[in-house]
């Protein structure tokens, strides 16, 4: 299950409206990402036309997690799926030539192991076992639910979990946000620190 939609946000102008770009000869916003026919599947995922990545992650570790995370799986593949540099721009519909690649501040590449962890079970159980959590299942999220509701999908840390890909870039909050991380307000909506 997705977590549910929280922003009424638009894609219109965003960081994510390929509309203009040159690579783009379809000139379409959507289509880029999705489709209705002929859909990519993969769980957890939405309507995909992307191509999607076959790279293999160094994933984020650490002597003090209580979380078994994973290669990335259902949204957060798809997000790398241009993020982590493997993959072109272009590479939608069925095209896999592309010459067209993130660089610079956007690209992760295949090395996670400095990013948040994500693709990991946050629950009831994780959050008590490490004792810097909330339980996702009560803690409201501050958008109208509780985060397993409004920010974890099928009850895992995504990508998506923090970042909005539909933000407007104009808008607020900035960097793709799900929400305002001022005073670590985004952090401390899950971290109990």
């Amino acid at each position: 299950m997705f977590a549910q939609v929280i922003n009424a946000q638009t894609i219109v102008g965003s960081k994510h409206d390929f509309s203009a770009q040159t690579w783009n000869t379809t000139g379409e916003i959507c289509k880029v990402c999705h489709t209705p026919h002929n859909a990519i599947t993969l769980p957890d995922a939405p309507l995909w036309n992307h191509q999607l990545t076959t790279a293999t992650f160094t994933t984020y570790s650490s002597a003090t997690m209580n979380a078994t995370v994973g290669q990335p799986d259902a949204s957060s593949k798809l997000c790398l799926s241009c993020h982590d540099g493997t993959v072109a721009l272009e590479n939608f519909g069925g095209n896999t030539g592309g010459t067209h690649f993130l660089t610079g501040t956007t690209l992760l590449s295949s090395d996670l192991s400095n990013d948040h962890p994500i693709s990991f079970t946050y629950d009831a159980a994780l959050a008590s076992t490490d004792g810097g959590l909330f339980n996702p299942i009560t803690t409201p999220s501050g958008l109208g639910g509780t985060i397993n509701a409004n920010m974890l999908f099928s009850g895992k840390m995504q990508c998506a979990s923090c970042h909005d890909v539909h933000n407007n870039a104009a808008g607020t909050p900035p960097s793709l946000l799900l929400k305002s991380n001022a005073a670590s307000a985004l952090c401390l909506t899950c971290h109990n620190k």
